[in-house]
C-alpha cells in the first residue's frame, strides 16, 4: 500500500499541489501536515508511521517535505528500512524499494557521514589554531585583570563584603569567588605569604 505525506510550512500554503501529485502517484491514503520541517513534534507523520505496515512505502513530493536536513531525512528512511517500509520521492523520482533506490540512499548516507567528520575536523583546526595563539576554548573571563585589582582593593576594607563588591563590578558572588577563593581570607593570606617570600 502506498500511503502519502504532505507538508505545508504554515496555514497560508496551500497542499493541494502534493495532494493531487501524491494521489496520481496511487496513494491510497494521505496524512496532511502544516507544520515546519524543522519542527520535531510531527503528529501527522507520526500518525502515517503508525498506520503503516511492513511492505508498505511512504510517499512525498519532494525530499524537503519529509525532512530539512540530509541527517534527519537519513534518520528518517533508515527508520522506515528498520520497519520493513519503503519510501519514494516524486520530484526526486527514489524509490528504496527498488536497488537503484537503495544505492542512491547509501550514497547519502555516506555524504552525510563525509559532512560531520568535515566539521569534527575544521572544529579540531579552529580549536588547535585558537590554542596555538595562546587562546583556550569556552567563554572568556567575566573579570579583567584590573577588575580583580579593585577588587581586591575594596576587599582591604573590612566594612566592605563580597557582596557588595560583585555588584559593584555587576557580577554575581560565585564569580567573584571563583576569581578570587578564599574570598577576602584569601586575599589577605596571600599578600602574608608574598611578603614573607620578600623579606626571606
Amino acid at each position: 500500500m502506498l500511503v502519502g505525506y504532505a507538508r505545508v510550512s504554515t496555514q497560508d500554503q496551500n497542499p493541494d499541489l502534493q495532494l493531487d501529485a501524491l494521489k496520481a502517484a496511487g496513494c491510497e491514503k494521505v496524512f496532511t501536515e502544516k507544520a515546519s520541517g524543522g519542527q520535531r513534534d510531527r503528529p501527522e507523520l507520526a500518525a502515517a508511521l503508525s498506520y503503516m505496515r511492513p511492505g508498505d512505502s511512504l510517499v512525498v513530493w519532494k525530499l524537503d517535505r519529509l525532512a530539512r536536513s540530509m541527517p534527519q531525512l537519513i534518520d528518517t528512511v533508515s527508520t522506515l528500512e528498520d520497519q520493513g517500509i519503503g519510501f519514494r520521492s516524486l520530484t526526486e523520482a527514489i524509490d528504496t524499494t527498488t536497488a537503484g533506490g537503495k544505492l542512491v540512499f547509501h550514497i547519502f548516507g555516506a555524504l552525510a557521514e563525509f559532512e560531520r567528520s568535515v566539521i569534527r575536523e575544521r572544529t579540531r583546526a579552529g580549536l588547535k589554531a585558537a590554542r596555538d595563539r595562546g587562546r583556550k576554548g569556552g567563554r572568556p573571563p567575566a573579570l579583567s585583570s584590573a577588575d580583580l585589582a579593585a577588587a581586591k582593593a575594596l576587599l582591604r576594607d573590612p566594612a566592605i563584603t563580597m557582596d557588595e563588591v560583585a555588584t559593584r563590578l555587576k557580577v554575581s558572588p560565585a564569580t567573584l569567588y571563583r576569581h578570587l577563593p578564599g574570598g577576602r581570607g584569601g586575599i589577605i593570606q596571600g599578600e602574608a605569604s608574598a611578603q614573607e617570600d620578600h623579606f626571606d
